[in-house]
């Protein structure tokens, strides 16, 4: 077994000095002040760019509704009558048994995405998100993405 002395010197070499435990949280601390904001400067436009991708996507389901029907959904119908067939006028034909979409999506913010058909930018459809601020309008991270204006 060990002396009473060997075990209090490994009891004294078990842990952490404080100067080691302050170095090392100095260094996370210097490396979280570099990463974090690069990181947090890209969350705005992450959710921009998903937004766009979404329109995207909302704007070839309705091309296949389209295809199929030979109309786009009507305003009132909405982005829904890419789930399930609509059941006011004008009612599709030719609906794909399987639907457009799974589900209708929420922009990145959480609200709905604003679609009017026919648009009043667009001859066909318009599809809008209002961005950071839910709100018409804006600029910077609080500007609208339109699928009148996608780049």
């Amino acid at each position: 077994m060990y002396t009473r002395e060997q075990v209090d010197r490994r009891r004294d070499e078990a842990g952490f000095t404080l100067i080691e435990v302050i170095v090392v949280v100095l260094i996370l601390g210097l490396l979280a002040s570099i990463v974090v904001p690069r990181i947090v400067g890209r969350t705005d436009t992450a959710k921009r760019t998903a937004a766009t991708v979404t329109i995207r996507q909302l704007e070839n389901a309705l091309k296949l509704y389209r295809a199929d029907n030979g109309f786009y959904p009507t305003t009132d119908q909405g982005l829904e009558a890419l789930v399930s067939a609509p059941t006011t006028s004008p009612l599709p034909l030719r609906y794909n048994a399987d639907g457009y979409l799974d589900k209708v999506p929420k922009d990145p913010w959480g609200n709905d995405y604003i679609y009017l058909s026919p648009g009043i930018h667009s001859r066909d459809y318009d599809i809008e998100s209002y961005g950071a601020d839910g709100e018409d309008g804006g600029e910077g991270a609080f500007a609208d993405i339109e699928s009148w204006n996608l780049e």
